[in-house]
């Protein structure tokens, strides 16, 4: 497809990026500042934290694998606006009862939408591009959902700490009415590319690039496991510096904040494009800024953990999400897969949290549990992405042998 094809995809393709951006400002409100409100206004346990966050995750990977059929059945827009709708009444009815029973069941209602929806968004992102165009729509895309991520979480702080704290729920459920508006101007199935259209990969570099896509993927599922054990321990981390929960969700989207600009950089630099470097570096680095951030005794090292996680984060996941829409042509099974992993992720970390607060019992070492428990996580994950690394290094050796 040639540049001129894509020019009457330009209005709809911005408008993809802004509702990127508002879903991913309503989604942050709960799958990252819930964590924050449980625990500050209804004294929720590190315990109740990670459990809220295990369902989360359970029900964000079940959405996730059913989203490709769910698509395919109703029609890209259609599933995508129901899903809309569906987060909608739930926002709302959280808002009417901000706490109680319902919390933990809305959540893990919103987990299993969240999962269904971020799929068939991927999908539009990357329809009708060739290999070389995915690089600056696969940019565009994560700058505009991670620019929302460290604003969504600024502004929950003073949300939660208001007289009225169901508007943190509110804010969720308007986000999503204006993504809905713009959700109906969407083209009814996103374009792909004809299965034998000349620009897509052919079979050696597809299988190079296959193995790349399984290497980041495994790092990505770490990632994402180490973020969702960190986020429900978060508050305690910020509470034991001493910081007031406004000034802590703030300090707390530092990472976030690292994520954009790595997105952004990322976006401009093409030179990462089937090189292993990228993933070597992200798969060795991210627990190092995980265990500056979880053991930090300072603000200062705690921040310097969250700038060396936020910068490989954001490299694993970049990566990831490229090597899917490529492999499987911007297919919504291609962000099903990414974002069931993400689920998988967002399941194993607070599992992984729970496992070490049973191991510590009630002892003062329950952080060195925590990190214990996680080990077994992070090392297989990095074995797992180094042997398929291996293996992309050893494709790309067999074809400049054949070229």
């Amino acid at each position: 497809m040639t540049t001129r094809d894509l020019s009457g995809h330009a209005a709809w393709r911005r408008r993809v990026l802004v509702l990127s951006f508002i879903e991913s400002f309503a989604t942050i409100l709960l799958e990252r500042a819930i964590y924050f409100y449980s625990h500050e206004r209804l004294g929720y346990s590190r315990a109740q934290n990670l459990g809220l966050a295990l369902v989360f995750g359970l029900t964000y990977a079940v959405g996730a694998a059913l989203s490709h059929g769910f698509a395919r059945r109703l029609g890209d827009r259609r599933a995508l606006c129901a899903t809309l709708i569906a987060l909608l009444l739930l926002h709302v009815a959280m808002t009417a009862a901000p706490g109680g029973v319902l919390l933990p069941i809305g959540f893990a209602a919103v987990g299993f939408f969240e999962g269904a929806k971020w799929p068939v968004v991927e999908s539009y992102v990357g329809a009708g591009l060739e290999p070389g165009q995915q690089l600056g729509a696969v940019g565009r895309f994560n700058v505009s959902w991670a620019f929302a991520v460290p604003l969504a979480l600024a502004a929950s702080g003073p949300l939660i700490a208001s007289g009225e704290p169901a508007v943190l729920f509110l804010s969720a459920a308007l986000a999503n009415v204006l993504a809905l508006l713009l959700c109906a101007t969407l083209p009814e199935a996103a374009p792909h590319l004809e299965s034998t259209h000349p620009a897509l990969l052919g079979a050696a570099e597809s299988a190079r690039y296959g193995a790349l896509l399984v290497a980041s993927r495994w790092t990505m599922l770490s990632s994402y496991a180490l973020m969702f054990l960190l986020a429900p321990l978060l508050p305690e981390v910020f509470q034991r510096l001493g910081r007031p929960v406004a000034e802590a969700t703030l300090w707390a989207s530092s990472m976030d904040a690292v994520r954009v600009l790595t997105f952004a950089s990322l976006a401009v630099l093409s030179g990462w494009r089937g090189r292993i470097a990228p993933l070597l570096l992200g798969a060795l680095g991210m627990p190092v800024g995980f265990a500056l951030i979880v053991s930090g005794q300072s603000l200062a090292s705690v921040i310097l953990g969250e700038v060396v996680f936020g910068v490989f984060i954001g490299i694993t996941y970049h990566l990831a999400l490229y090597y899917a829409l490529v492999v499987k042509n911007a297919a919504v099974d291609a962000g099903g897969g990414h974002e069931g992993l993400i689920g998988l992720g967002l399941a194993i970390g607070p599992a992984v949290g729970l496992l070490g607060d049973y191991l510590a019992g009630e002892g003062s070492s329950q952080l060195a549990f925590i990190l214990l428990a996680a080990a077994p996580l992070v090392f297989s994950a990095m074995f797992a992405s180094l042997r398929w690394l291996a293996r992309a290094r050893a494709l790309g050796r067999v074809n400049a042998g054949l070229s």
